[in-house]
C-alpha cells in the first residue's frame, strides 16, 4: 500500500544555497521567482498514453487532468506553489516543464506508440533535478517533490536505469515516487519500479485520482517545509484506488 504520512517536506539544510556549479538563471526564470517568491511544490506526471489507453481510457484521463488544474486552481495559495510538469510515454514528450497551476494548460492528449516507461522516468527524474537547481540557485525553498506515473501496459524498453535511479532518489528523499496502473497494467513491473506498492485505478476513476492527488498536493503546499502531512488513504472501499 501507499504510505500516506511520507511527505516530509524537504527542510532548509536540504536546500542549499546558491554557488558554483548551479545554473545562471535566465532573466525569464529571474523574474518568475521574483514575481512569485512562495515555495514551490513540484510534482512530474508521467503519463501512459500508449495505444492501449485509445477509447474511454484517454478520455477519462484527459477531463481528469481538467478537474486536477481547475482544482488546484480553486485554492489561490496552491495555485501559487504547486508546480506541474507533464511527460506522456508513447512516445516519450515533454508536454509541460514545470509551470506554477495557475499558469498551467492542461492539454488534449491521444493515444499512439508503444509505451516506453523507462525512458519517461528518466527524462522527468532529469528535468526534477534541472528544476531544483534553478530552485537553489534563486534561494527559493521547495517541498520534496513527487513524481507520479501513471500506466496500463508493459514497458516496450529496458527500465533497469529507471529503477535505479527511482531508487536512489527514494533512499537519498530527493522525491516520492508513486505508480498508478490502469486496467491491464503489468503491476508486477509497477512494483518492481516503485518503492511504494503501486495502486490499481478502479474503473478508470481518473477524475477521483486527480482530485485526490489535487487534494494531497494542496495539503503538503499549506504545510510548514519540515511538517510531516497526513494523506487521504484511496483504498477505503469507496477510494479510487485498489491494492
Amino acid at each position: 500500500m501507499f504510505n500516506f504520512n511520507p511527505f516530509r517536506s524537504r527542510n532548509r539544510s536540504d536546500r542549499g544555497q546558491n554557488s558554483v556549479g548551479h545554473p545562471t538563471l535566465s532573466r525569464f526564470l529571474v523574474d518568475e521567482f521574483a514575481v512569485n517568491p512562495e515555495p514551490r511544490c513540484p510534482c512530474m506526471l508521467l503519463v501512459d498514453t500508449s495505444d492501449s489507453m485509445k477509447g474511454e481510457a484517454i478520455r477519462q484521463l484527459n477531463e481528469g487532468l481538467h478537474t486536477f488544474i481547475a482544482d488546484l486552481r480553486e485554492d489561490t495559495l496552491a495555485a501559487k506553489r504547486v508546480e506541474i510538469g507533464l511527460i506522456r510515454f508513447g512516445p516519450v514528450e515533454v508536454v509541460s516543464d514545470f509551470q506554477t497551476a495557475d499558469h498551467f494548460m492542461a492539454p488534449e492528449l491521444s493515444a499512439r506508440s508503444n509505451t516506453p516507461m523507462g525512458e519517461a522516468i528518466e527524462l522527468g527524474i532529469s528535468l526534477l533535478e534541472t528544476r531544483k537547481s534553478y530552485y537553489r540557485a534563486s534561494e527559493t525553498p521547495y517541498y520534496r517533490p513527487w513524481i507520479f506515473l501513471i500506466s496500463d501496459g508493459e514497458p516496450s524498453d529496458i527500465v533497469s536505469g529507471a529503477i535505479e535511479k527511482v531508487r536512489f532518489g527514494e533512499s537519498s528523499r530527493a522525491f516520492s515516487f508513486f505508480a498508478v496502473g490502469v486496467d491491464g497494467a503489468n503491476i508486477r513491473t509497477l512494483s518492481e519500479i516503485a518503492v511504494r506498492s503501486p495502486l490499481r485505478l478502479r474503473d478508470l476513476r481518473f477524475g477521483d485520482m486527480f482530485l485526490w492527488l489535487s487534494n494531497s498536493l494542496k495539503s503538503v503546499s499549506h504545510s510548514r517545509i519540515s511538517e510531516d502531512v497526513q494523506l487521504v488513504n484511496p483504498t477505503v472501499p469507496t477510494g479510487w484506488g485498489a491494492v
